[in-house]
């Protein structure tokens, strides 16, 4: 597939307004294949199903949210299509995500929809394990490979206060339902934070290889604006290696599950432990992913605001996936070489919060 020079008659109905900053010398595309103009393979595509949760986790959204009416949200057979489009294009991994995605109703039949497309290699889903102990086995049936489970702390008292409505023990049965259901790989995420939970970090890390899953410690990261401020609570991977180091013979790893993480091995353990670092150990240059938001929002980078609609292509042409290829082919011409979070830390410039982009 080839992009031409863009002018406002070759841009897709609904989006006469977007001109995006590109020639036919920076987004040439093999059949087959997507490639930002820094010659970056597409791979990987992470889409929001719902901006819902039945959590309010206060890093990730406000705690009196205005969630999307039905209309403004993508339908599953339009996720669906935006699925296969890009699968179409080379892309081998999905990730559903929220919000938290088993709320959606009928979430399950995406799952299994999307796990029949030929060419997708993995289908995995985000989730704040909520859900899991009914739907565990179901999603491993429908073809999901792997699952993430937010967990930031193992304290009942600290989980309510982070997730201001959850229930640690709906989430620790989630766990043990994931573990049962046989997924190829379960991973426990953990968003870091100074003086909220950076008292747990072997605590998370012992639980993870008591369990034989892994483990993910993330950087917070500045999306939102949230009451308090990201610079007094950031937490480094680096602070979090030196905890684990006396307590765990960690040995550093090539491998990798396709997004960010650079992971750790605990011989003679089945526990990887990973850190996604995007302040500390920025991972742009090897970047293969783009977010799609429930609104049907194309995100070429977490950490920008730029953003192509794909709502209105869809349902400009409902029989016909090709404008959206296209559209997907020139949100391309958008995706910057990199993010710039250590800038925003005091003064975030992505004011939406990490529920509406996708976990």
């Amino acid at each position: 597939m080839r992009n031409e020079s863009l002018n406002p008659e070759s841009v897709p109905a609904g989006l006469e307004h977007f001109m995006p900053p590109t020639s036919p010398a920076t987004s040439s595309h093999a059949p087959g294949t997507l490639v930002d103009k820094y010659g970056r393979h597409i791979t990987y595509i992470r889409l929001s199903i719902t901006d819902r949760c039945d959590f309010r986790c206060f890093y990730c959204m406000a705690e009196e949210m205005e969630f999307l009416s039905r209309d403004q949200v993508l339908s599953l057979e339009e996720c669906l299509r935006v699925i296969r489009s890009f699968v179409g294009m080379g892309v081998t991994k999905v990730r559903i995500t929220g919000g938290e995605p088993l709320v959606r109703r009928n979430a399950l039949w995406l799952l299994r929809e999307a796990g029949k497309l030929e060419g997708l290699k993995e289908l995995v889903v985000t989730t704040n394990g909520s859900q899991l102990d009914r739907y565990a086995a179901e999603m491993h049936e429908a073809g999901v490979k792997r699952v993430n489970i937010s967990l930031d702390t193992l304290r009942a008292d600290r989980f309510k206060a982070i997730t201001r409505v959850g229930d640690i023990d709906k989430v620790l049965r989630g766990i043990d339902a994931a573990i049962a259901a046989g997924f190829e790989g379960v991973k426990l995420n953990t968003v870091m934070m100074r003086g909220v939970n950076d008292d747990e970090i072997v605590g998370l890390a012992r639980f993870a290889v008591d369990k034989g899953i892994d483990l993910s410690f993330i950087e917070e990261m500045p999306l939102g604006s949230i009451d308090r401020s990201r610079a007094d609570t950031y937490f480094s991977s680096d602070e979090a290696l030196e905890l684990l180091r006396p307590h765990f013979d960690l040995v550093s790893s090539a491998e990798t599950t396709g997004g960010p993480a650079h992971y750790w091995r605990i011989p003679g353990r089945r526990t990887k432990i990973g850190f996604i670092s995007p302040h500390s150990h920025n991972f742009c240059d090897s970047c293969n992913r783009v977010r799609i938001t429930c609104k049907g929002e194309l995100y070429p980078c977490l950490g920008q605001n730029d953003a192509l609609p794909l709502m209105p292509v869809l349902r400009g042409h409902p029989e016909d996936d090709a404008p959206l290829v296209q559209a997907i082919v020139d949100s391309m011409g958008i995706k910057p070489k990199g993010h710039d979070f250590n800038d925003q830390i005091q003064d975030p410039k992505v004011v939406r919060f990490m529920s509406m982009t996708g976990g």
